[in-house]
């Protein structure tokens, strides 16, 4: 690794759902590049192998926390930690999220309310405590993951692309309202991942899927971008989709 490809050394990561899939593949190429990572999830097992994993593949400064996004207490435990341990915060990856699948008739308030909470409620509290911290450091940058479902719906979608399309409305409103505070803001939204993060598609094959190391080099991609440059949003698809 030369020096010019650590662009991001002295700087502070967090990626949210950093665990597995996507997530993890972010936070190892944040390491590659010389940021210091911070990682969290809902199962304090995962969050503790995650680390380890990460520790061992880079060499890199990793730390974790078990943490669930739609209680705001956690949230702001969470920054706590980054503070007190990492002197603050440079990068914020909003990974995290789930699906729930089923005809609107179908679907329980319960799954509806969780969708949404964790889709996009907690992306705005991760958000407001973030843009806190770049004041003090002179700007920041907010990658969103967010998915092709934010423009395109499907049947049974319901709660998922509501929390999609709506995660595209509230990410580019928080650039305008950012920009001249340096704070960059960027919405990456994949189509098929080769995650086990639907299981609609579970057994299937797989190999066509774009690849989370891939949506990873797309990070790192809008990341090392000069400061005058954004890139808003990034469309990915895969090459040569299924037939059929």
């Amino acid at each position: 690794m030369t020096q010019s490809e650590r662009f991001l050394d002295g700087k502070v990561a967090l990626v949210t759902g950093g665990t597995r899939g996507i997530g993890y593949a972010i936070a190892e190429r944040l390491l590659d590049a010389g940021a210091t990572v911070v990682i969290c999830g809902r199962n304090p097992k995962g969050v503790e192998t995650a680390v380890t994993g990460l520790r061992s593949k880079t060499n890199g400064k990793v730390g974790g926390k078990d943490t669930d996004l739609c209680i705001v207490e956690e949230v702001r435990g969470l920054f706590a930690m980054i503070d007190q341990e990492f002197g603050g915060l440079d990068i914020l990856v909003n990974n995290a999220g789930i699906g729930v699948f089923a005809p609107t008739a179908s679907l329980s308030l319960t799954d509806w309310k969780r969708t949404i909470e964790t889709n996009l409620t907690a992306v705005f509290s991760c958000c407001q405590e973030a843009i806190a911290r770049f004041r003090s450091r002179g700007g920041g940058f907010i990658v969103n993951l967010g998915s092709l479902a934010g423009k395109n719906p499907f049947a049974g979608g319901a709660a998922y692309n509501a929390s999609k399309f709506a995660l595209n409305g509230f990410s580019e409103a928080m650039m305008l309202d950012h920009r001249h505070e340096d704070v960059r803001v960027c919405t990456i939204m994949p189509g098929s991942v080769d995650t086990d993060f639907s299981p609609r598609s579970a057994g299937k094959r797989s190999d066509w899927k774009i690849a989370p190391a891939d949506i990873a080099e797309i990070v790192l991609m809008v990341l090392r971008l000069p400061a005058r440059t954004m890139v808003s949003a990034v469309e990915v698809r895969p090459s040569r989709p299924a037939r059929g």
